[in-house]
């Protein structure tokens, strides 16, 4: 069985997370309209980097933008992903949340791995849990931009059985290869289905790269974006997982005894 899924791949206005909920609303109503049952958004989308506002600009996990998700994905049926700017308590954090057609936050996922390149460590707090989720009937994981450099921590996610990797970025033009290339590897190396959005357009100090892409698990890009704005879709049969993981046991054949 396949699932339908939509990456909205969008232009985020600086800071002005009304203007973006209002931009990424008719393109959800859109994906939903035309069959999606998962619906995957950029990071940060609501605000982008701009991070010396995130206590004027964060919410709190009940605050308009979860509550625009949820309703949604209750409304249509899908679930809703994306990762926004939160505000627990004047703490900050970049936070990858999906809700589900009964309006329950499947995901809440604090960015683990802060980007100093875009002074990240500087106004956020590090997350300190696993981003495993339960979307449909599948095991899956959900992590945010950088982690994506970090394959230790990808593999970590499919060891506690995820067999498909939701992947939400602001990644830069200038590195859009290392995109490419960090996400087809890591769908190789752990024979897992990838899901990745990215942004486009620009804000006052980067030019975004857009590049949103599916991945199968044998390395085979079975869709992408270009550069611009646009509504990616894709089908994805997460059962073939298994099989390919018991056509080339790498899981089985692991040596963690040395690894340490």
């Amino acid at each position: 069985m396949t699932t339908t899924i939509a990456i909205i791949q969008m232009d985020i206005e600086f800071g002005d997370p009304e203007t973006n909920r209002n931009n990424a609303l008719p393109r959800i109503r859109e994906a939903a309209e035309n069959g999606a049952e998962i619906i995957l958004l950029p990071e940060l989308w609501t605000t982008g980097y701009d991070l010396e506002r995130f206590d004027e600009i964060a919410e709190p996990l009940d605050g308009p933008t979860h509550k625009m998700m949820a309703d949604l994905a209750e409304e249509y049926g899908v679930t809703v992903g994306g990762s926004v700017a939160e505000d627990d308590h004047g703490d900050y954090y970049n936070t990858f949340v999906a809700y589900n057609h009964e309006r329950d936050m499947v995901l809440k996922y604090r960015k683990v791995h802060l980007f100093r390149l875009m002074n990240e460590e500087k106004f956020l707090h590090a997350g300190f849990h696993k981003g495993n989720f339960v979307v449909g009937n599948t095991l899956a994981a959900g992590v945010v931009c950088y982690d994506i450099r970090f394959p230790e921590w990808i593999r970590t996610h499919m060891l506690n059985g995820a067999r498909g990797l939701f992947v939400v970025a602001e990644w830069p033009k200038p590195r859009v290869e290392h995109w490419r290339n960090l996400l087809i590897s890591r769908a190789i190396e752990n024979q897992c289905f990838i899901i990745a959005c990215n942004r486009t357009g620009a804000d006052k100090n980067n030019e975004f790269g857009g590049h949103s892409i599916v991945i199968d698990p044998w390395g085979n890009v079975a869709a992408e974006a270009g550069d611009g704005e646009e509504i990616l879709y894709c089908e994805v049969d997460f059962s073939r997982v298994e099989a390919i993981r018991e056509q080339i046991p790498i899981f089985q054949d692991r040596r963690p005894d040395l690894y340490e």
